[in-house]
């Protein structure tokens, strides 16, 4: 892992031509995020060679790509509006990077000593229809529909002193979503074969009981050719699955798919707000609303996160509250 980790920190220079090790590194990664079983198979190393390379290339690029860091304290707060879009308050936004485990556990460990601190954000962007009140000619009317803008789940990924550090980390961390997409589609496949395999079993009892002529279903087919045809086609939905001995050789190819086709599984884009002071969405023109572009994250199960790359002083951090003292707050 230390020497994944450290040559993707090469950037565009290196990409596309990496060492054998590196690569056979992020082979043996992929298998063990997937599916372990796949090192049965003569060959999976060979299959997975092009794909993870595409990989590789495409998740340096990602983070290549990400702005540089937002230093996110108290002054910069009231400076940028990312960060006045993000967080409710400086003091929430403190607060809520203070409490976040990951920064917590490197600020305890590698990073005690550290002046300042980079991650990356993730946080959800979510849309929400209210009722407010808006000046139209003059007039204040009441109950007028608008759209709030919201930011939650925010967490802190790959913390550390150095923003070179922190990059090379998160080109692990994007090729990592990539094989969770991987594993998704292995899973789905699972599930989908022992629903299949379920029905083939009851379509055959009732295949043979209709064939003696027998009624012992609650809701039996008079047509036997209709219980034919539906047993051959949940029998050709599980050979496209795999049967029992090459399902493993579906699965490597549904990772080979996913990792080389990780431009299309695996993406960001820059979206632009439009957003007055209390996040609602306004019209460019409107003079209340501050233009915010931010960086989006898409994967191909609709999921969708911002990333924010920050750089923070952990002396601006509250300090961490015992248990003993939110306990006694909570009884008091």
């Amino acid at each position: 892992m230390t020497l994944f980790q450290s040559f993707l920190g090469g950037g565009d220079a290196l990409r596309g031509r990496y060492p054998k090790s590196l690569i056979q590194s992020a082979i043996e990664r992929a298998v063990d995020g997937t599916d372990s079983r796949l090192r049965l198979l003569t060959g999976y190393r060979k299959r997975l060679l092009k794909p993870v390379v595409e990989a590789l290339d495409h998740a340096a690029a990602l983070v290549d790509d990400l702005p540089a860091p937002l230093a996110a304290g108290r002054r910069e707060y009231l400076d940028e509006h990312r960060l006045g879009a993000v967080f409710a308050s400086a003091d929430s936004m403190l607060e809520d990077l203070g409490r976040d485990r990951a920064l917590r556990n490197f600020l305890v460990g590698p990073g005690r000593l550290a002046e300042r601190v980079t991650a990356l954000l993730l946080t959800e962007r979510v849309e929400k229809h209210v009722l407010g009140r808006e000046l139209v000619n003059g007039q204040v009317r009441r109950d007028v529909s608008q759209v709030m803008v919201n930011f939650g789940g925010h967490r802190l990924v790959d913390p550390a002193e150095a923003e070179a550090d922190t990059r090379r980390a998160l080109k692990c961390w994007i090729f990592d979503q990539l094989l969770a997409l991987g594993l998704a589609r292995i899973t789905e496949a699972q599930v989908e074969r022992v629903d299949l395999t379920r029905q083939r079993d009851l379509f055959t009892r009732k295949l043979a009981e209709l064939e003696r002529g027998g009624w012992g279903f609650e809701a039996p087919y008079a047509d036997l050719s209709a219980v034919r045809a539906e047993l051959e086609r949940i029998k050709h939905q599980l050979h496209t699955l795999g049967t029992e001995d090459r399902v493993l050789r579906v699965y490597l190819e549904m990772v080979a798919e996913v990792l080389q086709d990780a431009r299309r599984q695996l993406w960001s884009r820059d979206i632009s707000l439009y957003l007055d002071a209390m996040n609602i969405q306004r019209e460019p023109r409107d003079p209340s609303a501050r233009r915010i572009i931010l960086r989006e994250l898409h994967n191909a199960q609709g999921r969708r996160l911002i990333l924010l790359m920050l750089s923070l002083a952990p002396a601006d951090l509250p300090p961490p509250e015992d248990f003993l003292t939110a306990a006694q707050r909570y009884l008091s």
